[in-house]
């Protein structure tokens, strides 16, 4: 790394004012923090220093946040910011730390405030900073205590503090445990993920090692959005000192035990049939998994090899001190980037953790995914465990309709318990995963899983299908086919309480209540909107039910210009307080 002449002192003057070269000079009237006046011992170039020059800096940068970019590497001991001449100069308590924060900005760029900025060793190896200008230097000192003060606890194991709850606004687009662990692990080690739903907000409690991982990821991700102008963080400590995981699957996730179950009784049962035992079973990769489940002969032949592979990367994981990064698992959606996914290849982050390491042939390269990761970027799914003696394509096409369009529905003719679903776009294909694995239909459970094909083959003329092969795509009935389409805001979890519109303004209450129940469907409720009787809330009995009652009613025809279109609610009905999904 190329040493810097930004600062010398000024011939003849031991701690006159800094200058810097041709680019900084001596006075800087327009800079409170330029009040400061430093001695710096020369070094000559090309050699490290704990002293690290960053230039390019935003002129509104405070020195919290210039401290924050080196807090991943060790202790910070001071810092000067030059707002003026956008530079600023951190001293680090020693040059392994220093070395650890150049070493790897050479890698990717830093960023502060949406800027990239760029990082190098000063010639100088120690900052000594004038504290006679007492108001000026305020805000540093200030910054300095509370960076050394997480400093001191950052060999603690869990701990106030390191655990984050997070809250995800506006979720427009499915965010899995998967896409998650990329985002946050950038700024140290993840060691737990729980996901959960409360008060109708998707949360998150994320446990990482230690009190200063954890401030750097809340620091620097509260209030940013995975997608753009969707999916915003809100971060706050939780109360919790750490948790507790049982299970590995795609709501929890133990990073630092990779043989915890997955929790499915339904799946371990399939499985030990097979003759797989729980552990093989819990430690399958998806696409084995889906393999196994649909029949498919010698299936688990590479179950061995996979239980080996797995605990090796875990252990390597491990021993690396940081997990790294993994590929990308989400794109641009329609049109919509994200700023937060960006960083993954290699555009602008803004700190790594402490010790940071890309293992040779690490994760960042591997195609290891733990159970519930979606593996590639397919639009097909696979269905299994499905009612063969009353499910029917249509059915399928118009449940998973709901999280996107689909395509084809293939139903298995030599195994009529599983289909094929191919959607309109990966992510689609993503949130009805997400949503509709293990939903009870028509009395069982049923799984959706990511499936081995990019595409639904339709039968060839003349080959026995038996009519269990539909092409939906030029169908009406697809409710997102306009890019960026206002349904994509609408999309909720499965509940009892379904969500109806293109109501006509003529019909009463007793007119929908009584189409349902003649359908075999029982109401315990039913609410128009007040300021909208196009709309209206209809709770039934049961999940499940509300489920048969989507794909029964949704197109349920009202009139001869109106067509009911029916969805899942995010709330329950509560009088006089409904507002539109």
């Amino acid at each position: 790394m190329r040493g810097s002449d930004e600062m010398v002192t000024s011939p003849g003057v031991e701690g006159g004012p800094v200058s810097n070269g041709d680019t900084m000079g001596t006075n800087h009237v327009d800079n409170n923090n330029d009040a400061k006046k430093v001695k710096l011992d020369k070094t000559a170039n090309n050699k490290p220093s704990r002293v690290i020059h960053i230039r390019n800096i935003p002129n509104e940068v405070t020195e919290a946040e210039v401290i924050h970019l080196g807090i991943p590497f060790g202790k910070v001991t001071n810092v000067l910011v030059l707002k003026g001449k956008n530079q600023a100069f951190l001293e680090m308590a020693d040059e392994t730390s220093a070395s650890a924060m150049v070493t790897y900005f050479t890698t990717c760029t830093a960023q502060l405030r949406g800027r990239a900025v760029f990082i190098q060793f000063s010639n100088h190896k120690e900052l000594k900073t004038d504290q006679t200008h007492s108001n000026a230097n305020a805000s540093a000192q200030a910054a300095l205590q509370a960076a050394q003060a997480l400093a001191g606890q950052s060999d603690v194991q869990g701990g106030p503090n390191t655990v984050l709850r997070v809250i995800v606004e506006h979720m427009v687009f499915p965010i899995s445990l998967d896409v998650l662990y990329e985002i946050f692990s950038r700024y140290g080690k993840v060691l737990k993920i729980v996901t959960f739903t409360k008060n109708n907000s998707f949360q998150v409690l994320i446990q990482y090692p230690d009190v200063v991982t954890a401030q750097s990821a809340k620091l620097s991700l509260d209030g940013q959005n995975i997608y753009t102008s969707c999916c915003k963080l809100r971060i706050e400590y939780s109360k919790l000192s750490s948790l507790n995981v049982k299970y590995n699957n795609d709501k929890s996730r133990d990073y630092t035990n990779p043989t915890l179950p997955n929790g499915d009784n339904t799946v371990m049962e399939t499985l030990a049939a097979l003759g797989v035992d729980s552990v093989a079973g819990n430690q399958l990769l998806p696409h084995q998994l889906s393999l196994l489940l649909s029949g498919v002969p010698n299936a688990a032949a590479g179950i061995p090899q996979a239980r080996r592979q797995l605990t090796t990367n875990a252990d390597h994981s491990r021993l690396a001190g940081s997990p790294g990064m993994l590929t990308p698992s989400f794109n641009a959606v329609h049109g919509l980037a994200s700023p937060l996914a960006t960083s993954f290849a290699n555009t602008p982050v803004t700190s790594m953790p402490l010790g940071f390491t890309l293992p040779g042939g690490s994760l960042a390269a591997s195609t290891l995914r733990l159970p519930g990761q979606m593996t590639g970027q397919t639009c097909v799914l696979l269905v299994s465990n499905l009612n063969e003696e009353m499910v029917t394509p249509d059915a399928i096409f118009t449940l998973f309709g709901v999280y996107g369009d689909v395509l084809r529905v293939k139903i298995l003719y030599n195994k009529k318990d599983g289909a094929l679903v191919q959607m309109a776009e990966p992510h689609q294909a993503h949130l009805a995963m997400l949503h509709l694995d293990k939903v009870r239909l028509y009395g069982k459970y049923i799984r959706v899983m990511q499936s081995k094909y990019q595409t639904v083959q339709l039968p060839k003329e003349g080959q026995p299908d038996s009519g269990l092969t539909k092409d939906y795509t030029s169908s009406p009935l697809h409710r997102f086919k306009k890019p960026g389409s206002k349904n994509y805001q609408n999309i909720y979890p499965p509940s009892s309480t379904l969500h109806l519109s293109n109501i006509p303004t003529t019909l009463s209450e007793d007119f929908l209540k009584t189409a349902f129940e003649t359908n075999g469907f029982t109401v315990k409720d039913f609410k128009f909107f007040p300021k909208d009787r196009k709309m209206a809330l209809i709770q039934m009995e049961s999940l499940e039910e509300a489920v048969a009652a989507l794909i029964k009613m949704h197109n349920y025809r009202l009139s001869e210009q109106n067509h009911l279109r029916v969805s899942f609610s995010k709330s329950n009905i509560q009088p006089d307080t409904l507002t539109p999904n």
